[in-house]
C-alpha cells in the first residue's frame, strides 16, 4: 500500500486561479452541456485517485433537485493543516490555486487521473457556491467558496450539512465531500445535469476500477443506482459486445514496463466496424494517443506474422494491412503510469501525448499477443480468417467502387442523372436534400432555391446495410447515386475534405413508412460514413404534420401538441376551419414545401449527433441486424414509450 502520510508538505504550488472565469474553455473544453458534465467528471476523479492509491473503496454521487452536486469518497480526507509558506490551510489552496495538489511531486499519488491539478480548483472557479467537507482525525473540517474566492473559512461542524448524506454514509467515515452549483453566469445553456450522461461515466470508471462501488442517487427523480464489476476491462468488454454474434471468447493481455501497467482486452465480432475506446488512469481518452497506436501497430504485426509463418496467405497482392485487421474489432486499452510525467493534448485529457508510451505498449502487446496465439491456435486462426475476409471484401468493395466511378464518368459530370444540382460549388454553402419519392422529389424540385440547394429523389426504400458488406452496398442503385452525389467516397477512398454539401438533409414523409425510410438512410451514414455525421453535416427535416386553415389565414404545426394549442389561441373556433393532416409530402405543392421545410428563414431541421458511440452501435444493432430477440425484447420492453398512428 502507498505511504500512508498525506500533509501539507506534500502540496506544491504552481500558479494562480483567476484566468479560469475568463477563459473557462480553455480548461474543460466548453461551457455547453459536455463542459457541465465535465466539471461534474473531474471532482469524481478526484475521488477515484484515492481508490487508485488504495485508501477509498466508495464514491458517492448525488444530484440535487436545485441542480447542485454532491461528490464523497471514504478516502483520507484532504489536509487542512496550515501550509508554512503560505499561512493558510493546505485545503484552501487545493481549491483556489491552480496546479496545487498532491500529484505533481508523485508522493501522495502514484497514478492520478487528475494530471493537471486544475479540476478541484476549476470546479470552484466556475461554481456560484462550492462547499467542502472533509471528515479527517474524528472532526468534520467544512469550507465554503463562491465562484472561487472563500466564503466561510475552515471551521468545523457538528454533523454533514448535505441532506441524506449521514443516512448513506458509514459511521465514522472519513474522506472529503465537494458540493457545487454550476454557475448560470458560465453555463448559460443549462446547468441541469443529464442523468444518462452520468451513469455512462460512471459505469465506465466503474468498470476500470474494478472492486470500488459506485452509488449514484437523483433526488430530482428519487432513483439510485450502485455499480460494482469484479471483472474490470473484461466486463466492459463483454458489454459492448452483448448483442454481437462474437468470433471468440475474450483476450485478455496484462504487462508491465519501465512503471507503465497496460491492460488489453481483445474481441473479435462477426460485423466490420471497429471499436476501441482507450483509458489512462482511468480518464477516457476518446481521441485516442500514443497507447492507442502502440496497440494497433502490435496487433497488425502479430497477426501479419502469424498469417505468413502459419502460410495462410495465398497471393502477394493478400497482404493484410493495418484496416483489415480493425474490421470487426472491439478492443479496450488501459493504461496506468505515475501522474508526474503524464502529457495530454488538452485540459480534457482527450488524446495520450506521451511518444515514449508508443513503443512500451507495442512491446508489451507484442509479446503477450504473439505468446497468446501459440497457447490457443484455433483462435489466432479464426483471427487472422476473420483478416482475410476483410481482403477480399476490400478487394470486391475496390472493384465496385471503380465501376462506379468509370459509370459516373460520362453521366453529366460524373454525377447521377436523378440529381438536381444547386448552382454554387462552395460545399459550406451547398445542402442537399435526400427526399423520398419523385413526387416529393418534383415539387422539391420546383420549390427550392437553385443557388445553394440540390435534390436527390430515392425512389422506395434503400437497403438495410446494418451488417452488410461493402460490395454489396456500392451494387445497390439507390445508394450508389448518393454516394456518388455527396462526392466524398466511401471505405478506404473516404475523404471529407470532398463532400460536395455541408448540410444533407433526410427529407421523408411525416408517417412510420417515412421514419423507416429515414432510419435505413441514417443506418447507412452511420455505418460507412460515419465521419459527415461526426462533423455535423447530416440533418433530417421536419415537415408539417398539419395544414390549419380559416379564411385567409393559414397555419402549420409540426406535432399533434401543438395542433391543439394552435385551434385553442390562434383561431376563431366560432367559425368554420378546415383541418389537413398531411400523409405525404407529396401532397404539398412547391410553394407549400418551400414554405413549411425548405426555407432557411422558416425551416425546422433536427441536427444529427453522436452522443455515445457505444450505446449508438448498440441500439443499431439491436434494431436493424437480422437477430431477431434482441428487437423483440427491445419492442417489449419500451412499447408502452410508443405514440401509434392509426
Amino acid at each position: 500500500m502507498a505511504d500512508q502520510k498525506y500533509t501539507s508538505e506534500q502540496i506544491v504550488v504552481l500558479e494562480g486561479l483567476e484566468p479560469v472565469r475568463k477563459r473557462p474553455a480553455m480548461y474543460i473544453g466548453s461551457t455547453d452541456v459536455r463542459g457541465l458534465h465535465h466539471c461534474l467528471t473531474e471532482i469524481i476523479d478526484n475521488s477515484i485517485d484515492e481508490a487508485l492509491a488504495g485508501f477509498a473503496h466508495n464514491v458517492w454521487i448525488m444530484i440535487h433537485p436545485d441542480n447542485s452536486v454532491t461528490v464523497a469518497d471514504d478516502g483520507r480526507g484532504i489536509p487542512v493543516d496550515i501550509m508554512p509558506k503560505y499561512k493558510k490551510p493546505a485545503l484552501e489552496i487545493i481549491m483556489t490555486t491552480l496546479h496545487s495538489g498532491g500529484k505533481f511531486e508523485g508522493a501522495a499519488y502514484k497514478v492520478s487521473g487528475g494530471l493537471h491539478g486544475v479540476g478541484a480548483a476549476c470546479v470552484n472557479a466556475l461554481s456560484s457556491l462550492y462547499q467542502v467537507e472533509v471528515r479527517r482525525d474524528d472532526k468534520i473540517h467544512f469550507m465554503e467558496f463562491n465562484r472561487g474566492i472563500v466564503k466561510t473559512q475552515l471551521t468545523t461542524i457538528p454533523e454533514t450539512k448535505i441532506p441524506r448524506l449521514g443516512q448513506i454514509l458509514p459511521p465514522n467515515t472519513n474522506g472529503t465531500t465537494v458540493t457545487f452549483y454550476p454557475d448560470t453566469e458560465i453555463f448559460k445553456e443549462t446547468v441541469e445535469m443529464d442523468s444518462k450522461t452520468i451513469i455512462r461515466s460512471v459505469k465506465d470508471r466503474a468498470y476500470l476500477t474494478s472492486k470500488i462501488y459506485f452509488h449514484f442517487y437523483d433526488e430530482r427523480k428519487k432513483t439510485e443506482h450502485h455499480y460494482y464489476f469484479e471483472g474490470g476491462i473484461l466486463s466492459l468488454l463483454r458489454e459492448i459486445n452483448k448483442n454481437k454474434v462474437v468470433v471468440h471468447e475474450p483476450i485478455y493481455l496484462h504487462g508491465e514496463n519501465d512503471g507503465v501497467d497496460v491492460e488489453v482486452a481483445i474481441q473479435y465480432n462477426d460485423t466490420f466496424q471497429e471499436n476501441t475506446p482507450s483509458f489512462v488512469n482511468i480518464i477516457n481518452t476518446h481521441e485516442g494517443g500514443t497507447h492507442l497506436t502502440g496497440f494497433k501497430i502490435a496487433l497488425t504485426k502479430v497477426i501479419k506474422d502469424y498469417a505468413e509463418r502459419k502460410e495462410m496467405i495465398k497471393g502477394k497482392d493478400d497482404a493484410i494491412t493495418s484496416e483489415d485487421v480493425r474490421e470487426g474489432l472491439t478492443a479496450i486499452i488501459s493504461l496506468k503510469m505515475g501522474s508526474k510525467d503524464l502529457q495530454f493534448e488538452g485540459q480534457t485529457k482527450g488524446k495520450l501525448g506521451n511518444s515514449e508510451v508508443q513503443p512500451l505498449v507495442t512491446k508489451i502487446v507484442r509479446e503477450q499477443l504473439e505468446m497468446y496465439f501459440e497457447e490457443h491456435p484455433d483462435i489466432a486462426k479464426a483471427i487472422v480468417s476473420k483478416s482475410i475476409l476483410a481482403i477480399q471484401i476490400r478487394k470486391a468493395a475496390r472493384a465496385a467502387k471503380d465501376a462506379i466511378m468509370r459509370k459516373g464518368a460520362f453521366d453529366s459530370m460524373g454525377l447521377p442523372g436523378k440529381l438536381a444540382d444547386c448552382q454554387s460549388k462552395k460545399p459550406e454553402e451547398c445542402e442537399i436534400y435526400i427526399v423520398e419519392g419523385d413526387s416529393a422529389g418534383g415539387s422539391a424540385k420546383q420549390g427550392r432555391d437553385r443557388k445553394f440547394q440540390a435534390i436527390l429523389p430515392l425512389w422506395g426504400k434503400a437497403l438495410n446495410t446494418e451488417g452488410m458488406r461493402l460490395d454489396k452496398i456500392v451494387g445497390s442503385d439507390k445508394l450508389k447515386d448518393l454516394i456518388i452525389g455527396l462526392g466524398c467516397g466511401i471505405g478506404e477512398t473516404f475523404d471529407l475534405a470532398k463532400l460536395r454539401y455541408h448540410r444533407i438533409i433526410i427529407m421523408s414523409d411525416a408517417d412510420v413508412d417515412g421514419a423507416h425510410i429515414a432510419t435505413l438512410l441514417l443506418t447507412f451514414i452511420f455505418r460507412h460514413l460515419p465521419g459527415i455525421v461526426e462533423a455535423g453535416h447530416v440533418y433530417i427535416a421536419m415537415p408539417p404534420l398539419f395544414k390549419i386553415k380559416q379564411g385567409k389565414q393559414i397555419g402549420y404545426v409540426y406535432t399533434e401538441e401543438e395542433k391543439d394549442v394552435y385551434l385553442k389561441g390562434s383561431i376563431d373556433t366560432s367559425k368554420p376551419f378546415d383541418l389537413q393532416r398531411y400523409k405525404g409530402l407529396g401532397e404539398m405543392n412547391p410553394e407549400q414545401l418551400w414554405d413549411t421545410t425548405m426555407n432557411p428563414e422558416t425551416r425546422l431541421l433536427k441536427k444529427v449527433t453522436i452522443g455515445d458511440a457505444v450505446k449508438a452501435d448498440e441500439i443499431f444493432r439491436i434494431l436493424m441486424s437480422e437477430d431477431v430477440p434482441p428487437r423483440k425484447k427491445f419492442i417489449t420492453t419500451h412499447a408502452h414509450l410508443a405514440t401509434l398512428d392509426i
